[in-house]
C-alpha cells in the first residue's frame, strides 16, 4: 500500500477504537458503544466528571515488559465472538458491506489495547502515535493526519450507529494478520503488539520503573494503608522523585480506588505511569473523626468544621474534678486600663509575703514610654525582696505573642533567686522594661517574697523614677484590676476509668467560677474574669491510654501548656480558633504513673476553652 492509505488506515483504527461513545475504552467484553450523537441530538448521560467515587472494578495497570499473541475469532453477522479462547457477546457483530468484511472497532481497539481520546469541546477523536498525530471528525466524516485531511468513507462504516472497520486495514496499520473461512464466514485475526523499551542508546541510560504493592490484600473503612515501594532503576543511579495519585493514609468510602506512581531518576528521566487497585471493605476500622485522634502525633492539628464540632465535640460530658486553691500567694493583676492613654498609676497595692506581680499593658500614647513596677518600703526598717520565678517578653503589637510568650517564659519555671533590699520608706525601681512605642504591648509575671510591708506600684512614664509613685491614678476601663487570694488552683481528676470522650472547661466562669477579689484604687469587690495571672495544675493518677487535646470556644487563643514538664504550644505558630480545629496537647499509653497539665490563661487569648480527653485503645499509632 502507498504510505497514504497507511496513514489512512491508522486514522481509521484510531477510529474504531473509541465506539464512538465518548467513553474511556472499555473491557474486551463490553458492548460496542454507539457513535455520539451530532450536536442537538440526544446524547447519552454520564456521571459527573470530577467526583471522587472509588472504582467498583478495574484491573491493575503496568507497562509491560514482555508482550504476547492476542487471537480474535469473529463470526460474520453473530454477536458470538472470542477473545484469548473466552466467549464474548457483540453488541455490533462483523459484517460485509459491498464485498468488504467489516469489523467493530472498539471491541478490536480494547483487544490490541490501543488508546484513543475522545474531545467532548471539539467532537473529535484525537490520537498520538509514534509517527502520526490524528484527528478525526465523527459529525463532518473528516480525518486529518499530520494536518493533511482526507475522508474515510472507503475504509470505515457506521452500521447500526456503530462504528466498523475495514479488516483489510488490519495487517498493515495494526500490526495484526488476519484469515477469512468462507466456509465458516468466520474472521481470524493475530496481533502482536511489540513492547517498548526503556533503554535510550542515544543518552545510554534507562528510565526508572515504578511498581508498589500494599502490605494487606484489603483494608477496612479508616485502617491506615501501608504502601510498600518496589520502584527500581536498571542503571542502579537510585530514584530521585515520586509522584501519586490517589494515595491516602487511610479511606472513609468502601469501594476500589485506583492508586497511581510515576518516578523519576536524578537523570530527569521519568518512568511508565504504574497503577494498582486499592480495595475497601464495608467494615469500619475507624471513623474519619477518630482516625486523625488515634493515628496523628503530639502537636498535630485536626481541622474541624462546625457539623463536625457540633455532632461530636460541642457538649462532651465534663469530667469529674476536686479543686483545691492555693491562697499562700497574693495576685496583684494590673489590667485597666489595658490600654493606657496618658501617663501614670496603672495599679497599685501592697504585698507582705508571697506575691505575684502580673500586668497586660498597651501603649496607646502617640509617644514612647517606659513601664516599671516600683517597691516602696512601708515600714520602718529594711526589707528584703526575693525574686523565685519570671515570665516577660520583649513589647510587641501583637497581642497574643506576647500573652503567649510570657506564659511560656513563666511556666519554665526556671529557679531563679534575685533580692533586693529596700532601706526603711524608701522607694526603689523593682523592675522596669524596655520603652515600648505607640500600639506596643507588654505582659509579665513576677513571683516575690518579702519580709516586709511592700507597696508595689504598676506606672507608665517617659522616663522612670522614685517619683513615678506620684504620678496620678489612671481610672478603671473595665478589664481585670485587683489584688485576688487565690493565685494557683490544682484539679484532681480521675483519668484512669472514663469510656467516652470527656473534657474540663477553663474560663468559663461557671464550672471554672473567675476568683474573687478587691481593688484598693476603687475601694469594691472584683473577680479575675479568666482567672489570668493564674496557675492552673491538673493531676491524674494512673491515667488510661487517651489524647488530650484543646478546643479554643471563646474566639482566638495562643498559649503554652506544661505536660509531665515539657512546654506544648497550643498552637506550633500562629493562633487557633474551634473552627480551624483541635491540638493534640498529649497522648497517654496506660502505663504512666500520673499526667500534670500546668497553664495559666494567656493575656490577649479568648476564654473559654475546653480540653478534651478521648479515650483510645489498641488502634492507636505508638
Amino acid at each position: 500500500m502507498k504510505p497514504l492509505k497507511k496513514e489512512w488506515v491508522v486514522l481509521l483504527v484510531m477510529a474504531m477504537l473509541l465506539s464512538f461513545g465518548i467513553a474511556p475504552l472499555a473491557s474486551a467484553a463490553e458492548k460496542e458503544a454507539p457513535v455520539s450523537p451530532a450536536p442537538g441530538k440526544e446524547a447519552p448521560t454520564s456521571s459527573a466528571p470530577g467526583k471522587e467515587t472509588p472504582l467498583t472494578s478495574a484491573a491493575e495497570k503496568e507497562a509491560p515488559m514482555s508482550s504476547g499473541t492476542t487471537y480474535v475469532l469473529l463470526y460474520i453477522d453473530k454477536p458470538d465472538a472470542f477473545l484469548n479462547g473466552k466467549q464474548v457477546k457483540l453488541d455490533a457483530p462483523a459484517t460485509i458491506l459491498k464485498d468488504k468484511t467489516f469489523v467493530p472497532a472498539k471491541f478490536l481497539g480494547d483487544a490490541f489495547g490501543m488508546k484513543v481520546e475522545w474531545n467532548d469541546k471539539t467532537r473529535q477523536i484525537e490520537m498520538v502515535t509514534p509517527s502520526h498525530n490524528i484527528t478525526i471528525d465523527i459529525d463532518n466524516k473528516s480525518v486529518w493526519i499530520n494536518g493533511y485531511w482526507m475522508k474515510f468513507d472507503d475504509v470505515a462504516a457506521i452500521v447500526n450507529g456503530r462504528l466498523m472497520i475495514k479488516l483489510t486495514w488490519l495487517a498493515d496499520y495494526m500490526g495484526a494478520k488476519y484469515t477469512y473461512n468462507n466456509e465458516l464466514r468466520r474472521v481470524e485475526v493475530l496481533h502482536v503488539k511489540t513492547p517498548t523499551g526503556i533503554f535510550d542508546p542515544n543518552r545510554g541510560n534507562s528510565n526508572p520503573v515504578a511498581k508498589f504493592t500494599f502490605a494487606q490484600p484489603s483494608y477496612k473503612i479508616g485502617e491506615p494503608v501501608k504502601y510498600v515501594d518496589l520502584s527500581y532503576d536498571p542503571d542502579a543511579e537510585g530514584i530521585a522523585r515520586y509522584e501519586w495519585t490517589g494515595k491516602q493514609e487511610a479511606f472513609f468510602t468502601p469501594g476500589t480506588y485506583p492508586i497511581t506512581l510515576t518516578v523519576t531518576d536524578i537523570h530527569g528521566n521519568k518512568s511508565e505511569t504504574y497503577t494498582r487497585n486499592l480495595v475497601i471493605t464495608n467494615e469500619t476500622y475507624l471513623s474519619a473523626i477518630e482516625y486523625p485522634i488515634f493515628m496523628k502525633p503530639v502537636g498535630s492539628f485536626i481541622k474541624t468544621d462546625w457539623s463536625m464540632l457540633w455532632g461530636a465535640f460541642w457538649e462532651l460530658p465534663q469530667l469529674p474534678k476536686t479543686v483545691s486553691e492555693d491562697r499562700s500567694r497574693k495576685l496583684l493583676v494590673s489590667d485597666s486600663p489595658e490600654t493606657f492613654t496618658e501617663r501614670g498609676v496603672l495599679y497599685q497595692d501592697e504585698v507582705e509575703g508571697k506575691g505575684r506581680l502580673y500586668a497586660d499593658h498597651i501603649n496607646g500614647t502617640k509617644e514612647k514610654l517606659s513601664m516599671a513596677i516600683l517597691a516602696k518600703n512601708l515600714t520602718d526598717k529594711p526589707v528584703t525582696i526575693k525574686t523565685t520565678n519570671k515570665g516577660e517578653v520583649w513589647p510587641s503589637v501583637y497581642a497574643n505573642l506576647i500573652g503567649s510568650e510570657a506564659t511560656v517564659d513563666f511556666l519554665m519555671n526556671d529557679q531563679i533567686n534575685e533580692t533586693m533590699t529596700i532601706p526603711a520608706h524608701q522607694t526603689f525601681i523593682y523592675k522596669q522594661m524596655p520603652d515600648f512605642y505607640p500600639d506596643q504591648g507588654v505582659n509579665l509575671f513576677y513571683d516575690v517574697e518579702t519580709d516586709g510591708k511592700v507597696q508595689f506600684s504598676f506606672v507608665a512614664d517617659r522616663e522612670i523614677s522614685q517619683n513615678s509613685q506620684t504620678l496620678p491614678l489612671l481610672p478603671f476601663e473595665g478589664h481585670v484590676r485587683g489584688s485576688f487570694p487565690v493565685s494557683e488552683m490544682t484539679w484532681q481528676i480521675d483519668a484512669s476509668s472514663f469510656t467516652k470522650p470527656s473534657r474540663l472547661l477553663i474560663g468559663d466562669g461557671i464550672t471554672d467560677p473567675f476568683q474573687p477579689g478587691y481593688d484598693p484604687m476603687r475601694k469594691m469587690e472584683v473577680k479575675n474574669d479568666g482567672n489570668y495571672g493564674v496557675v492552673y495544675k491538673i493531676h491524674a493518677d494512673k491515667p488510661r491510654k487517651m489524647a488530650v487535646m484543646i478546643l479554643p470556644k471563646g474566639g482566638v487563643y495562643k498559649g503554652p501548656f506544661k505536660i509531665n514538664g515539657d512546654i506544648r504550644l497550643a498552637p506550633a505558630s500562629g493562633v487557633m480558633t474551634a473552627f480551624d480545629g483541635m491540638q493534640i496537647l498529649a497522648k497517654t499509653t496506660g502505663k504512666e504513673d500520673s499526667l500534670d497539665i500546668e497553664f495559666s490563661p494567656p493575656a490577649g487569648s479568648a476564654l473559654p476553652f475546653e480540653l478534651i480527653f478521648y479515650p483510645l485503645d489498641e488502634r492507636a499509632a505508638e
